[in-house]
């Protein structure tokens, strides 16, 4: 059982102009990146513009490792999600029960459910308003 946490960082489609300057800034090499446009079950309404914006992007930066998504459609972000903290376990049922008990007189930002870059995913800020998304990451 693994258990770590990582810094995750959202924006308003920058993004992929962000991983290029942490690539040049802080020698941060890109793990995986995937757009909503290349999500399953996406609207086939996206623009162009929108399907080209980042759902989820992990880079390693030493030792460490950086996640960072753009918001769909270039939505402003909410106060206090711009950086969040995700929490990766290598069992869907732990991040479950993490998940469950962060919710805890919290708020659902995002029910835990698979996704196409995790088995379990979901977000959720706590009762003391300090946002956490739960990442399930299988080893391979």
């Amino acid at each position: 059982m693994t258990l770590k946490l990582t810094p995750y960082i959202t924006l308003e489609g920058r993004v992929k102009e962000a991983i290029q300057f942490y690539e040049q800034a802080i020698d941060a090499e890109v793990l995986s990146m995937i757009t909503y446009g290349e999500m399953p079950d996406m609207p086939t309404t996206f623009t162009d513009d929108l399907s080209s914006l980042v759902a989820h992007a992990k880079l390693k930066v030493g030792v460490t490792e950086l996640m960072l998504s753009d918001t769909p459609g270039g939505s402003p972000i909410e106060s206090g999600k711009r950086v969040t903290i995700c929490i990766t376990t290598n069992e869907v049922e732990q991040s479950k029960r993490i998940y469950e008990a962060l919710r805890q007189e919290g708020q659902v930002n995002m029910p835990f459910r698979e996704e196409p870059f995790s088995p379990g995913f979901g977000d959720v800020t706590d009762k003391f308003g300090v946002t956490f998304q739960i990442y399930t990451e299988l080893e391979q």
